[in-house]
């Protein structure tokens, strides 16, 4: 009983703390000269960022008007 309780909290908190702007992005990272440019595979958008860090939020075209 009480881990089928702990298994519905358990989800209920990752829904409600899961990053719902990047649910979809798979960032991948490709560095060179000390500099980092991520790319998502879901999408295509490219950004240059600090090295190890993948943008937080949706840089997809229509990310914006979804808001």
């Amino acid at each position: 009983m009480f881990v089928i309780v702990g298994l519905i909290i358990a989800f209920v908190l990752i829904a409600v703390f899961s990053n719902r702007a990047t649910r979809l992005c798979r960032w991948r990272e490709r560095r060179k000269d000390g500099l980092s440019t991520w790319t998502c595979v879901h999408c295509g958008a490219q950004l240059s960022g600090a090295i190890g860090q993948p943008p937080r939020e949706c840089h997809r075209p229509d990310a914006q008007a979804r808001r």
